[in-house]
């Protein structure tokens, strides 16, 4: 009997799916992630691998893995995974992309007015000193409305942010490798500028790439040297993409004035330095812990694999292997 090995607690709507097949079923229910030697171990006899994103399946996993046919992972990305060894091995690794869109871009939506209009930092002070009531010139913060909001990736999460921020009132700037079609920019009021320009005009610069070669270190001390000192940095797609040490010289120097981030470089640890600045907003890698969007994930692994344990066709490959073995 084919074997299915979940690598962490995963919403039960997927156990639901499994369990209505002839597949054995065996999950980690540790409260901490997954450790690679209790991973290997779990994986020597497993047919397929659910894994979530915060779990790394690297070369040598994979070689303590013999029998393997398919590695679900729990997220849009595939960077814990490594895709092009398993492809070489002939195994289709799949991710769980779309479905997360409408929950990352409200979270940053959030994050956007949070850090804006000071909610987090206003928390903050209520749970500690208070206030003295309200006062004309008390713990201001800024409006949205007028200002401009730069978007680096303009794919379905940043146009998902656009949709929602054009109902503020702010101008779009958006930047990637190709442009969006002119009635698509007509419809999110967007307008296609190169990098630079992009950095030098906004206001909110929000980021919303994958995470690769190109994009590992994209804004850096000279990225964060052409932004405006008033501007702020928002994170909510992978944390590599920023050079954390620059980010936080950035703004302790005043280079630029807040941030605020739900990834993080060197994940989950987050540097002393960010944590003690009041401009800064941390969030858990929450972009989209919804039920929603991850019942809609578990729907997906679980799919996938009872479709590859009945050879049918697999969904959202992303090394480019063939879906059946």
């Amino acid at each position: 009997m084919a074997k299915v090995y979940i690598a962490g607690k995963i919403p039960a709507q997927a156990n639901e799916l499994l369990q209505e097949t002839d597949l054995t079923i065996n999950t980690y229910d540790g409260e901490k992630l997954i450790d690679a030697e209790t991973l290997k171990k779990s994986v020597s006899d497993a047919d397929y691998l659910i894994t979530p994103l915060s779990t790394t399946v690297d070369g040598d996993i994979l070689d303590h893995a013999p029998k393997l046919k398919l590695i679900a992972n729990f997220g849009a990305g595939t960077n814990n995974v490594d895709t092009d060894y398993a492809k070489q091995l002939g195994i289709p690794v799949t991710n769980t992309p779309k479905v997360s869109t409408v929950s990352t871009a409200e979270s940053t939506t959030g994050l956007i007015i949070g850090l804006a209009h000071r909610i987090a930092e206003g928390d903050h002070l209520m749970r500690t000193t208070g206030f003295n009531g309200w006062a004309p010139l008390f713990f201001l913060g800024h409006e949205l409305s007028g200002k401009t909001l730069g978007i680096i990736g303009m794919g379905q999460i940043g146009q998902a942010v656009a949709k929602r921020m054009h109902a503020f009132d702010m101008p779009i700037l958006y930047t990637q490798r190709h442009q969006l079609s002119v009635s698509l920019e007509t419809e999110l009021g967007a307008k296609y500028v190169t990098q630079e320009e992009l950095l030098k005009k906004s206001d909110v610069v929000t980021i919303h790439v994958p995470l690769n070669d190109s994009t590992r270190h994209l804004l850096g001390a000279d990225e964060f040297a052409q932004m405006k000192s008033t501007a702020c940095l928002i994170n909510a797609a992978r944390g590599p993409i920023i050079d954390e040490v620059a980010l936080a010289n950035a703004l302790t120097n005043h280079v630029i004035a807040g941030a605020a981030l739900d990834v993080y470089e060197h994940e989950p640890e987050v540097s002393d330095e960010l944590k003690s600045m009041k401009n800064v907003i941390l969030t858990p890698h929450l972009g989209n812990a919804t039920v929603e969007a991850r019942n809609a994930m578990a729907k997906i692994v679980a799919e996938n694999v009872i479709a590859a344990s009945k050879g049918q066709t697999i969904k959202y490959i992303v090394n480019g292997v063939p879906s059946f073995n």
